[in-house]
């Protein structure tokens, strides 16, 4: 089964103490359940101040822990935690209110992670050739057409009752854009100075029982 992919503007959304998600180290969790668990203990404020946002620098890239730091005046090292300790984070000192039985702390802890934050995201339009209207939307650069579908079924839900195509030719709905040879080129607009906004690769939807050539 493919994993789902998502956008850091998907991810920012979910932002509140009922619904919150963070990404890191290219993963997205949703962190909804743990702050159920823990309501009113103030060591989720930091995990609160971090909803839908990316916490990708609390964590050592090399070994996906909790960033470390020695104390200057112990000389011991520590999580480093600049915006407060946050849940499953020890107390610096021998603590009696410290119970450490919570099993996996959450940031290794897999149920939480719903899908993978996409690495590039890309703007592409839609043109419904049979109501001429067009919409354009974001999506993820690993995704295949199918997903890309699936994006798109908020504004037409008959959208699998189409037929895909760029540049008249079908597209391969197993397949990812570039896959399909629909080129991701903002960066080529980026150097030359120009809009890329103004240049998104036009994708035509054609229903079925009309499937006139593009």
């Amino acid at each position: 089964m493919r994993p789902k992919y998502y956008t850091p503007n998907e991810v920012s959304v979910h932002n509140t103490l009922k619904d919150l998600w963070v990404s890191f180290l290219g993963k997205v969790y949703d962190l909804t359940p743990l702050c159920d668990d823990y309501t009113g203990d103030v060591l989720l404020k930091p995990v609160i101040a971090s909803a839908g946002k990316d916490i990708s620098h609390w964590f050592d890239k090399k070994t996906k822990e909790i960033r470390t730091h020695v104390d200057p005046t112990t000389g011991c090292e520590f999580p480093y935690t600049p915006h407060g300790r946050f849940v499953h984070i020890p107390p610096p000192c021998p603590r009696t209110d410290w119970a450490n039985d919570f099993g996996r702390p959450w940031w290794k802890n897999d149920t939480f992670c719903i899908g993978i934050l996409s690495a590039k995201t890309r703007y592409i339009k839609i043109i419904n050739t049979l109501t001429s209207q067009e919409h354009i939307i974001e999506v993820c650069s690993e995704e295949i057409m199918s997903e890309i579908l699936d994006r798109y079924l908020k504004w037409n839900q008959h959208a699998a009752s189409y037929t895909w195509k760029y540049n008249g030719v079908n597209l391969d709905m197993a397949k990812t854009l570039e896959q399909n040879q629909v080129m991701d080129e903002d960066q080529e607009f980026y150097k030359l100075s120009m809009n890329d906004d103004e240049f998104l690769p036009a994708i035509h939807l054609y229903f079925d029982d009309d499937l006139t050539e593009a």
